[in-house]
This record gives C-alpha cells, structure tokens and sequence, in this order.
C-alpha cells in the first residue's frame, strides 16, 4: 500500500487488488447483496482505493482495516439508494389501488406533506439543504456528492445529519402549527 500511496506503483496495486478483491466479493456478498453487484461494489472500493491511497496513513489503520472501511461505506451507500423508492413506484401505487375518492385524498396528503417539508428545507442553513437535497432527492451516494463538489466526506456526513436534525425538528413544529 505504501508503494501505491508514494510512488503510484501500478504492480503494488496489481497485488493489491489480487489480494483483496476476492475477500472484499466475499464481504460484501454476506450482506445479501448478487454477485454481479458485489463485483460491481469492488471495483468501485478499488478503484478509490487507487484514487485516495493518498490518504491511507499507516499510524491511524491497517491496510485491511482501511480498505475494509471503504468498501464498507460504498455497500451502505449502494443499498441506501436502492431502498428509496421510486417516484414511478409510488405513482403505479396510487394508479392499481383505491377508489378515485381515496386515491384524491391520498394526493391531497401528500401535496400537503410536501408543501410542509418544503417549509422545513427552506428553513435549514444553505449547506446543510443543498446536502441533504443531494443526498434524499437527487439520490445520491456520499462519495457521489464528494465527486460532485468536492468537499470532504466527513463535511458532507455531517452536513447531512445536522440538516436532518434540523428537519425532524422543524417538521414537529409545521406540525403542531396546524
């Protein structure tokens, strides 16, 4: 590793990925997650291993421990996406069930959730909004919003979580105003 952080050495990372690859399928694969995605997940886990080996500081984490963590993260960040549903999902919902009586109630609750939680998003700080827009709307993984603007993952997480905070808080206030 120390071979790939100083000097990029393409053969050092060759073994690297020879060694860690296979277990990190294995890892990844104990959670439920298909083989093809698993591949999928590794690659990406190596890829920014290469890319942030920079970062790697032997005195803080082992190598293991390290690459363990980002492939970690990134399976965290696949399976948050693929939970949220779909805006189509939702609207095939509302088509196949309910009377047309049910289904204007439903809309109406929900253009009323939405107008609240507009209310609330508008109420956070700039940064904390923009992250968490990114991260619940625009679906997007941590690292996709660290590529995408280029601040560190630690600000965004933290960006995130303070806004929801925030959120929770803000939604129980519009709530107990109506």
């Amino acid at each position: 590793m120390l071979a790939v952080k100083q000097d990029r050495d393409r053969a050092a990372f060759a073994r690297l990925f020879d060694f860690y690859a296979p277990r990190l399928k294995g890892f990844v694969m104990r959670s439920g997650v298909s083989a093809a995605q698993a591949e999928e997940i590794v690659q990406e886990v190596m890829l920014t291993v290469w890319r942030k080996a920079h970062l790697f500081d032997p005195h803080r984490a082992q190598v293991s421990s390290w690459i363990y963590q980002i492939a970690r993260n990134r399976q965290i960040d696949v399976l948050r996406k693929e939970s949220r549903p779909m805006p189509e999902e939702l609207s095939e919902e509302l088509k196949d069930g309910g009377s047309p009586q049910e289904d204007a109630s439903q809309i109406m609750a929900v253009e009323q959730e939405a107008q609240t939680l507009r209310m609330a998003l508008a109420r956070l700080k700039p940064g904390q909004r923009e992250m968490v827009e990114k991260a619940y709307l625009g679906e997007l993984s941590h690292s996709e919003i660290q590529a995408e603007t280029g601040l560190p993952l630690g600000t965004i997480k933290s960006r995130i979580r303070l806004g929801l905070e925030k959120l929770r808080h803000e939604l129980k206030e519009l709530r107990a105003d109506d």
